[in-house]
């Protein structure tokens, strides 16, 4: 038997026939370069919108001290939120004095603390401002969160009559933002210098500061203003 291999017969196609390339070949393949990657268009930045509101589930209990506040303010509520254990009642800016007082004074209910007062800010939005109250009741430790939608000349009164611990953090939500807290026993900045231009924390506030000039540091601030106050002397 001849053990002896033969080469691969070529078929039609004429797979197993290809040879090598010649030095030709070569050079043609070598001097074709591939032509210039394009970087990827940038995206386009993303205007902020406003998150929904979960609606609390049909089979849920509603808490006693909510189905009160339903039935003394029927026309205050737009609408009730609940995510993650926590309740919100969203109220009308007209309505939110008397639900104030109603939640705090009322009978089994008792929301004596205004633990805070902070804002949402939704530059997209037609009402862009979501106020938003935090109480907590040390009787019956219960937790409960007001909100009240709001635009920028929209008029929201003051609960510092109802809870004295709102006065301060009233005053700052209209030093960051602007919020037009009506009623209010002393309302003026409280971080910010009265003369400071803008609102720091509305999200289409300049990141450089008011106006065009950079300053180093706040002692250019201070000679800014001296320099102000020597001008209004002369």
């Amino acid at each position: 038997m001849n053990n002896e291999q033969k080469p691969p017969t070529p078929d039609a196609s004429g797979a197993g026939s290809a040879l090598p390339p010649n030095n030709n070949q070569r050079q043609a393949t070598a001097s074709v370069k591939p032509g210039p990657t394009k970087p990827p268009a940038k995206k386009p930045p993303v205007t902020p919108t406003s998150p929904t509101d979960p609606v609390p589930p049909d089979d849920l209990e509603v808490p006693s001290f909510i189905t009160a506040l339903r039935v003394a303010h029927p026309n205050a509520i737009e609408q009730l939120s609940y995510w993650v254990g926590d309740w919100t009642v969203i109220v009308f800016p007209e309505h939110l004095v008397a639900v104030s007082e109603f939640l705090k004074d009322a009978p089994d209910v008792g929301f004596d603390l205004c633990s805070d007062v902070t804002v949402s800010d939704w530059p997209a939005r037609a009402k862009r401002f979501d106020v938003v109250y935090c109480l907590y009741s040390t009787q019956h430790r219960n937790r409960v969160r007001l909100k009240v939608r709001t635009d920028e000349n929209g008029a929201v009164p003051s609960v510092s009559d109802v809870w004295p611990a709102a006065n301060w953090l009233e005053r700052e939500v209209y030093d960051m933002f602007g919020v037009n807290i009506t009623g209010h026993p002393d309302r003026r900045r409280i971080l910010m210098p009265e003369e400071w231009q803008g609102y720091p924390q509305r999200k289409d506030y300049p990141l450089e500061g008011p106006g065009e000039l950079l300053m180093e540091g706040p002692q250019d601030w201070l000679r800014l203003r001296n320099l102000d106050a020597e001008n209004e002397g002369e």
